[in-house]
């Protein structure tokens, strides 16, 4: 689903808003979030999954072509846990309580 899809969506929900507020909105609940991993810290939507940041350590790695030794500093990648609820929705078990909201 592209960003602009799901603005839409929002849209039609909550027509009150004109589409530029939730634009605005959205892409304040972004940059807060890449705030909070950038951080440290973890992000966690009840239901549906918990982001994590996890270190790549530094380390010496091989070009392949060349079979060159490179060294690599450390970087961070994005983790994520699903939530039980999205598990169970994605898995189509009957038991998920969730409905779709957006």
């Amino acid at each position: 689903m592209l960003k602009s899809q799901i603005l839409n969506r929002l849209h039609k929900k909550h027509n009150n808003l004109s589409i530029n507020d939730i634009e605005l909105l959205f892409n304040i609940l972004i940059k807060k979030m890449s705030e909070s991993l950038r951080n440290g810290h973890n992000i966690e939507l009840r239901g549906f999954g918990t982001l994590s940041r996890k270190v790549n350590k530094e380390k010496y790695v091989r070009n392949p072509k060349t079979n060159e030794k490179i060294y690599k500093n450390k970087s961070y990648k994005l983790h994520f846990k699903i939530g039980k609820i999205l598990h169970k929705k994605i898995n189509g078990l009957k038991d998920s309580n969730i409905e779709d909201e957006v």
